[in-house]
């Protein structure tokens, strides 16, 4: 035999072609760094913050997994049936000798991140009822004191002060700056929110800012701000963006303005409104007295046309007729109770006297009593020589026996 056929072939451990494959992938230009299109399926958030999931379509299917550091970025959530795209590089999971695409980023195709977001948070919040109607706190007519919360470097701020300014008496603004708008804003907006509750320093809050883009309005769509605002004590008025603008601040708000001027003219009545209002209560306050004095003159008038005061006699031979019926009701009822009480007691008469021991006596009957005075009921209770008394209708027969005959007389 040659050498070639004694020679060992080299023979590789499990992890070490695990190994040597992920190592083929790791430089291969495709598989390393790309973006791939498919449908969401098996999807697993895990307590670690990791996604794991699958996404596939009508041929086939690839496992995947986005870890926590990269899953935080994500604006909404993934969703099984959900069409996305996803950047990452396919590697090998060595342990189980699996290749899967690991996610770095991902995107909802068709439709934008940022609305598929939205849709999914306006959903959860209304099926908790934070959009109920039934919620909402009135807006005070005529706040003392105003929160606005906003920048303060934009125009929203002018232009709430110059609509309050000529609408009605000086009203103390009170102005909180703060950030509206990229990473951090909803959370400062929030807080905002929660610190003009602890300070309980105004009457009505407005939360306001200028018109942009989805990604600028998008500290006004975070769960943050939304929950912020249903919990608030004092009535929110939301003025984001331009009037066909709508975030979910607006639907969990007390009131929606359609712009931050608006949001104004909804906060403050206008001076011709307050006047007219108090000519509106001046004038039912005058009415007052002649109002009560007209209801009084009708009641008066309606108890005078009544026939007690007109005939006051008419009501007195009325009432004594009815005193007339209900004294012959009373007599009549006395005598027919007499009537059956007598009839009773002679019904009752009649019994006792048919069971009267005399009654029996007087028919030819007699009663025989010993020595003793005990009824003697049977011949059984006497003796040859017993005295006994006789007592009959008219009187009584001593006797003594002697001879006594026992009958059989039934059982």
């Amino acid at each position: 035999m040659t050498d070639s056929f004694l020679k060992r072939p080299r023979v590789l451990k499990v992890s070490e072609v695990n190994g040597y494959i992920k190592g083929l992938l790791s430089y291969d230009g495709v598989l390393s760094s790309m973006w791939v299109s498919g449908e969401i399926s098996n999807y697993k958030r895990h307590y670690s913050g990791h996604l794991y999931f699958d996404i596939k379509d009508s041929a086939s299917k690839l496992k995947c997994v986005m870890f926590k550091s990269n899953a935080e970025k994500l604006v909404f959530e993934p969703e099984n049936g959900m069409k996305v795209l996803i950047r990452g590089g396919i590697s090998v999971f060595e342990r189980d000798g699996m290749y899967q695409l690991y996610a770095e980023d991902m995107r909802v195709d068709g439709i934008g991140d940022l609305h598929t977001a939205f849709e999914q948070l306006k959903k959860k919040l209304s099926s908790e009822g934070l959009f109920d109607e039934r919620y909402k706190k009135p807006i005070p007519f005529m706040p003392r004191k105003i929160g606005v919360i906003t920048s303060d470097t934009g125009s929203v701020i002018k232009d709430i002060v110059n609509v309050m300014s000529r609408r009605y008496y000086p009203i103390e603004l009170k102005l909180l700056p703060c950030q509206v708008q990229g990473e951090g804003a909803g959370a400062r907006l929030a807080s905002a929110v929660r610190f003009f509750n602890r300070r309980k320093c105004c009457d009505v809050l407005i939360l306001a800012r200028g018109g942009g883009s989805l990604e600028d309005l998008w500290p006004f769509n975070e769960e943050v701000l939304a929950r912020a605002i249903a919990d608030s004590e004092i009535p929110i008025i939301s003025a984001v963006g331009h009037e066909t603008d709508f975030t979910i601040c607006d639907f969990t708000a007390d009131l929606r303005a359609p712009t931050p001027s608006a949001a104004a003219e909804l906060a403050v009545p206008e001076l011709s409104q307050i006047k007219s209002r108090l000519s509106q209560l001046s004038q039912r306050v005058n009415k007052i007295p002649y109002l009560n004095l007209e209801v009084k003159k009708n009641q008066l008038k309606n108890i005078s046309s009544q026939t007690f005061f007109s005939k006051p006699t008419a009501f007195l031979e009325d009432r004594k007729l009815e005193l007339d019926s209900l004294l012959s009701d009373l007599i009549y009822f006395a005598e027919d109770t007499g009537r059956n009480i007598k009839n009773k007691n002679s019904l009752m008469a009649a019994r006792l006297d048919a069971l009267s021991p005399l009654k029996i006596l007087s028919r030819g009957y007699s009663a025989v009593v010993d020595s003793d005075g005990s009824v003697v009921k049977s011949v059984k209770n006497t003796d040859i020589g017993d005295l006994l008394h006789l007592h009959l209708n008219d009187g009584v027969l001593d006797c003594s026996v002697e001879k006594k005959e026992v009958k059989n007389v039934g059982r």
